[in-house]
């Protein structure tokens, strides 16, 4: 009889750990699930998003962006703008807001675009340059010099070099001298034909402009005071012997050089064909702009315009 008790005893207490053990996995796993149904990842598949936006969307936004993502109805095809090279977290919302006016754009266009303001109209908001950003400074349609600013370290440009008078600074003479010697053995000619002018000159041509055509033709044709690159000293217009107007210069020998050449001397093509919803203006083949070697390499590298580089490497 002692035994059979001893027996059943045994098997109770076994039994009760066995449950004890159950209860505990139970509430364990009860625990885990109630805390899972806590966490973003829960809410944001809860939301209707997928498995493979979660990561996304986790590893982009911040705490404060996913809240918000939650408040509202879900957000279709956020994650491509997510995964852009150029996104920005601070301009998410306004990326979002500009594709619901804008479905029909591309999501590289609308990252660029809201990057670089060039969802507002042109001179919309004015923007002071940060011109101790020095060869770097930005200088656009968003972006305006003060109407006393003067380059340091203007120089001549000797005749030899350009046509008529021109100052440009010392950095951009050398570089420029360098590129032109280097393009001399290559049997082409690249001569400044413009450069350096400062606020009021370039107000006397715009006003000029404006008097004639009206605002909007003005605006096309040319930048407004403290808006033009050409005052910050460091853009050259250019031409070739053959090749001496703004219509035929695309075509020669020159430009082609400069297309593949001229990052390795610190230059860039400003303007460049197709990129006038980015950059402001119309293609100009003969517009070329100083930034440095390493600068102009990346941005010729990346095929971007100085407004998107400025935007997500400089200002951000």
């Amino acid at each position: 009889m002692k035994k059979r008790k001893l027996k059943k005893s045994v098997i109770y207490i076994f039994a009760g750990l066995v449950a004890l053990f159950v209860i505990g996995i139970l509430g364990y796993n009860f625990y885990k699930e109630m805390n899972y149904r806590k966490t973003y990842e829960y809410k944001l598949l809860e939301k209707g998003y997928t498995m493979e936006e979660v990561p996304i969307l986790l590893e982009k936004l911040t705490e404060e962006q996913i809240t918000k993502l939650l408040e509202q109805e879900k957000e279709e095809n956020i994650t491509p703008i997510l995964q852009e090279k150029y996104y920005l977290s601070k301009n998410l919302e306004d990326y979002l807001a500009f594709r619901k006016e804008n479905p029909d754009r591309n999501t590289y266009d609308i990252v660029a675009m809201v990057n670089i303001h060039a969802n507002k109209d042109w001179y919309e908001i004015i923007i002071p340059t940060d011109t101790t950003k020095n060869n770097t400074i930005l200088v656009n349609k968003f972006y305006q010099l003060p109407e006393d600013y003067t380059p340091e370290a203007l120089v001549n440009v000797s005749n030899w070099y350009c046509y008529g008078e021109n100052k440009i600074t010392q950095e951009t003479y050398d570089a420029f001298i360098n590129m032109y010697n280097a393009a001399k053995e290559q049997n082409i000619k690249i001569i400044i034909n413009s450069s350096y002018r400062n606020y009021q000159e370039q107000e006397q041509t715009y006003q000029e402009l404006k008097a004639t055509y009206g605002s909007k033709k003005a605006d096309e044709q040319a930048a407004r005071p403290g808006h033009s690159e050409h005052e910050s000293g460091l853009a050259i217009d250019v031409f070739t012997p053959g090749n001496t107007t703004t219509v035929n210069f695309k075509e020669s020998e020159a430009y082609q050089w400069l297309k593949n050449h001229a990052h390795e001397y610190g230059f860039i093509e400003r303007y460049p064909e197709d990129k006038e919803y980015l950059t402001g203006y119309r293609f100009e083949s003969w517009h070329w702009r100083y930034v440095g070697i390493e600068i102009a390499t990346q941005i010729h590298e990346e095929e971007i315009t100085f407004d998107e580089y400025y935007a997500y490497y400089l200002e951000n």
